[in-house]
């Protein structure tokens, strides 16, 4: 099992690990050892997942959400296999526990009376300051 949070964690059996080839930091094991590693998880058909929480992971996973519902991660930020391994764990452990989070439903609030008042009063001594600017034409004959 992995722990995603303390009352949520993913069975093993619904992830695939496979192992690829990586470009980038290697040296010369770069063509021979294959260190990246490339995780499949079977979002659609894990039990522990709700039906929210699956549509929160697509959102969140974008791209790397399949159509049958398969998140793929590709891991290949390190020079071993098993670092990559692991960071490619902590990547989904990551997604599933931003989607376990559900959003904060938005309450609206009413503007505070003070700031009403003082944008009124501030437009108020605009209007007034552009009042005085304008020349009067009716006193010049003009």
């Amino acid at each position: 099992m992995i722990p995603v949070t303390s009352k949520f964690a993913v069975d093993e059996s619904s992830i695939e690990e496979h192992f690829i080839r990586s470009s980038g930091p290697g040296g010369q094991n770069v063509n021979k050892v294959a260190t990246a590693v490339q995780l499949r998880f079977d979002a659609a058909n894990c039990a522990q997942l709700t039906d929210a929480m699956r549509q929160r992971l697509h959102r969140l996973a974008g791209r790397k959400m399949t159509a049958e519902g398969i998140l793929v991660i590709i891991a290949r930020r390190y020079r071993t296999q098993d670092r990559n391994r692991q960071d490619a764990r902590e990547r989904l452990a990551e997604l599933l526990r931003r989607s376990a989070a559900a959003p904060v439903q938005r309450r609206p609030t009413a503007t505070p009376k003070v700031s009403r008042m003082k944008r009124l009063e501030s437009k108020r001594r605009r209007s007034t300051l552009k009042q005085r600017r304008t020349v009067r034409t009716d006193i010049d004959g003009g």
